[in-house]
């Protein structure tokens, strides 16, 4: 069975950075492509980056292009989110998620497993 867990969220004023990261247990890691989704207040869950099984290859949401940077460490079974320039509207649920094809989670939203998520708060 897949678990997979989220760290490191927060709160942080507008401007700041936070990094996520996501543990992923009871399977191979580089068997699967991760990627962070978020749900906003009030809003549905939406896709915020992809990163291929060997980091070959990375896709972002237009509102977070050149401020977040997704990454993972196939040894160390941890996939990242590095966000950077944080703003108000930033503030969400952040969702780990890892799927076994890389298009499923850009293009359907649908990786086969999720997180629990982890809340990050950016102040104004």
């Amino acid at each position: 069975q897949v678990q997979l867990v989220e760290s490191g969220g927060g709160l942080v004023q507008s401007g700041g950075s936070l990094k996520l990261s996501c543990a992923l247990s009871g399977d191979s890691f580089s068997n699967y492509a991760m990627g962070w989704f978020r749900q906003r207040p009030g809003k549905d869950r939406e896709f915020v980056a992809v990163i291929k099984r060997y980091a070959d290859s990375t896709r972002y949401a237009d509102s977070v292009k050149g401020r977040f940077t997704i990454s993972r460490d196939n040894v160390r079974n941890l996939a990242y989110l590095q966000m950077n320039s944080l703003l108000p509207e930033d503030t969400a649920v952040y969702y780990c998620a890892a799927g076994l094809n890389f298009h499923n989670i850009i293009e359907f939203h649908a990786p086969d497993y999720w997180g629990q998520g982890t809340q990050v708060t950016v102040s104004s």
